[in-house]
């Protein structure tokens, strides 16, 4: 059997309502011409009575209709805290762009074909995957600083590289020890962003999949309705991508034994900070505060007001530096400059949300803005062009030079108390 392919004979019900039912799982390669004709040949061959797909209905919608990026208001992106997470959104759809029309292949191609291949022969079509803001959201939400910086660092530096994979590379994507070298790198790399991008939703996607057997998952994105459980279709065919093949059919075979609930609820909510969390974002502020302090105490106040001045200088020239090599507009940089220290005493305001708000009040993206981002953002020079995306860039440079800058104040500062 190939190790893209996998096919599960799982018992379902209890007593005498108890049956076999077979699921067989496709995994492909997102780019992957190779992928689409394979997807469009196994469901024809295999007629299965439902097929499921790893996509979310907003996903399948940014597929199959133009992206409406003219109705993006970045003012409103900044004020509601997304920056970051719409920054990570362009730069990934930016590299999966790059790639695919390297090969000659849109994204998730393959996804939509077992979509449009299951209309047409009638059979019922799910969308099972999570909703993409969600993953992302949850993804950051376990992030720390470092973590978050890593993550962001790594996206850029993989939607801006030069190297070019070959259709058989791509396709090597599909092998299960490619595959594991690949997570086993994730999971030493980013721990709590390979928890959510790949186990959580091994988990989310087995139990939606289980749930359309059940008629349980919605209304199915193509095809007829389907029957329930018990004396529904003989054989369900679920195309995913390769890397979460082994992963979905271990949580099949959990459910199946009752070790696994089917309820995903959970899944699809962003958890709050805890106390803890909320705590941390106002170490760095007392802790700036309470050197000012004993320097005062300790020394008199010349001593404070050096501090504080040299505190400001670091926190506000490094925020500044950031928005300048993003290439901000001046008054860009000057907000960057005097918004930091300003951000840093309340930390629910971050310096980015001045110096964005900034730019994109004084460089309004455009309409070939928003018409040409996604194909910008896969390169630096598009990225700099674009209003929208250099706003984002302003953001976070500004608020990564920001941070450096705090994290350099404390122990600065406890040098001037040593002498």
């Amino acid at each position: 059997m190939d190790d893209h392919k996998l096919r599960l004979f799982l018992p379902t019900g209890e007593g005498k309502g108890k049956t076999v039912k077979e699921i067989i799982l496709i995994g492909t390669a997102h780019v992957s011409r190779e992928s689409i004709e394979e997807v469009r040949r196994i469901i024809r061959d295999e007629n299965p009575g439902i097929v499921c797909v790893e996509l979310d209905k907003n996903r399948y919608n940014s597929m199959t209709q133009k992206e409406n990026w003219e109705q993006l208001n970045v003012s409103r992106v900044f004020k509601e805290g997304r920056g970051f997470l719409l920054i990570a959104n362009l730069v990934l759809s930016g590299f999966q762009r790059r790639i695919g029309d390297e090969l000659g292949v849109k994204p998730g191609e393959e996804m939509k074909t077992a979509v449009e291949t299951a209309g047409e022969l009638g059979i019922p079509c799910y969308f099972c995957d999570r909703e993409v803001q969600i993953t992302l959201r949850r993804a950051w939400a376990r992030c720390g600083l470092w973590n978050k910086c890593k993550l962001l660092a790594s996206l850029i530096s993989g939607a801006f590289s030069t190297e070019k994979p070959s259709e058989q590379e791509i396709e090597n994507l599909k092998k299960s020890g490619e595959l594991e070298g690949m997570m086993t790198e994730l999971a030493l790399y980013l721990p709590p962003v390979k928890s959510t991008l790949i186990d959580e939703r091994d988990h989310y996607l087995a139990a939606r999949i289980w749930q359309s057997l059940r008629g349980m998952a919605g209304p199915p994105a193509a095809g007829n309705d389907t029957s329930p459980l018990v004396s529904g279709p003989p054989r369900i065919a679920a195309v995913v991508g390769a890397g979460h093949l082994q992963g979905i059919k271990t949580q099949l075979e959990r459910i199946a034994a009752g070790e696994c609930s089917t309820d995903v609820h959970e899944l699809d909510t962003v958890p709050k900070g805890g106390w803890f969390s909320k705590l941390i974002g106002w170490l760095i502020p007392l802790a700036i505060a309470a050197l000012i302090a004993v320097g005062f105490f300790r020394s008199g106040a010349d001593i404070s007001r050096a501090m504080l001045l040299r505190w400001v200088l670091l926190n506000g020239s490094l925020a500044a530096l950031g928005t300048i090599i993003a290439l901000g507009h001046p008054f860009s940089v000057l907000v960057s400059f005097v918004g930091a220290p300003i951000a840093t005493i309340n930390p629910f305001i971050g310096v980015g949300f001045f110096s964005g708000l900034m730019e994109a009040s004084l460089r309004k993206p455009r309409v070939e803005d928003a018409q040409n981002i996604s194909l910008d953002v896969s390169t630096i020079k598009g990225f700099y062009r674009n209003r929208i995306s250099r706003a984002l860039l302003v953001f976070f440079l500004s608020s990564l030079g920001g941070a450096i800058g705090n994290f350099i104040s404390i122990p600065s500062l406890a040098g001037l108390l040593t002498k």
